[in-house]
């Protein structure tokens, strides 16, 4: 029997920049939650997050996206959000991840879908893109990668690693994580409000230390030093499937991630025929809160280019 957290209703009230009802799929004894706005028929934007965001983070990409007319569908994975949250941190692992996806795209019978994804939403959303490609449309990947044999980890992707394995700062992490702050301050623009973006951030785990279990595993499932809870085999053929891929793909990276940088965003967009590539200027990791809506904007112009 699992152990679950679920975050009262009341904790997401107020939130600003996103009005958006919550709907819910239960199977597994675990309830996901997504944000489904626009019109049931229309052309849909799958919009994955990664660690520790959840569907919040895509609040200014929404609107423009709803204004062009898609159907924007945006999931928190469990762990995260308004889904639920085990408490365990030893059940997550990426494969979890990767199906549970896999189960909401089939469940909501999701097609024509552009794909949108970042951080731990690019190893999710795209194993799964390339395991059932009649769905996908296109793909927009923002800063995320695939784990390979000649991929470079960069120091910062190591050193995140190494910190959240160090003894002293995973009793840190075990005690505290301040999910908000993690996300503010990687911010590369002023933060108009910080403390209400920290609250938005913080508000899925109200106090609940166990809750934060899917934010903590994150780091700890980084692929060069845990490959089977990575899924790297699974990445790895991922990676080699874009490389023949035939769909419209459009890389746009904030190029001012040290985690993710530009550069590998760049020499990744010329491994996949026909992509495209951007650098969003003053944007970081999140670029997604630096800059949605120009990455928004972008994809919607090289959408209308490639037609």
């Amino acid at each position: 029997m699992l152990n679950v957290y679920r975050t009262p209703d009341d904790a997401f009230v107020g939130l600003p920049d996103f009005p958006y009802a919550p709907n819910y799929l239960e199977w597994d004894g675990l309830r996901t939650h997504y944000v489904d706005e626009g019109p049931k028929d229309a052309p849909v934007a799958l919009l994955l997050h990664g660690e520790p965001t959840w569907s919040y983070l895509y609040r200014k990409i929404i609107p423009p996206l709803l204004a062009a007319g898609y159907r924007c569908v945006a999931p928190d994975y469990i762990g995260f959000g308004k889904s639920d949250k085990v408490t365990d941190d030893n059940w997550y692992v990426i494969d979890r991840h990767i199906e549970r996806l896999a189960g909401l795209i089939e469940r909501l019978d999701l097609q024509n879908i552009t794909m949108m994804v970042q951080d731990w939403g690019g190893p999710i959303g795209l194993i799964n893109a390339v395991e059932m490609p009649e769905r996908i449309d296109r793909l927009a990947i923002l800063n995320t990668w695939l784990h390979h044999a000649d991929y470079e980890y960069s120091p910062a992707i190591k050193a995140w690693r190494a910190a959240a394995t160090n003894r002293h700062w995973l009793a840190w992490m075990r005690h505290d994580l301040p999910v908000g702050p993690i996300v503010r301050r990687t911010s590369a623009r002023t933060v108009t409000d910080p403390e209400a973006l920290e609250a938005a951030y913080e508000a899925p785990y109200q106090g609940s230390i166990a809750a934060k279990a899917g934010a903590r595993r994150f780091p700890w499932c980084i692929t060069f030093a845990k490959p089977e809870e990575g899924s790297a085999a699974r990445q790895e053929a991922a990676f080699e499937a874009l490389k023949s891929w035939q769909k419209p793909v459009h890389v746009i990276f904030g190029a001012s991630d040290p985690i993710f940088t530009p550069e590998w965003g760049q020499k990744w967009a010329r491994m996949i025929p026909g992509a495209t590539f951007d650098a969003i200027e003053r944007a970081s990791h999140f670029c997604q809160e630096d800059a949605g809506e120009e990455i928004a904007m972008r994809l919607l112009e090289r959408v209308a280019e490639w037609r």
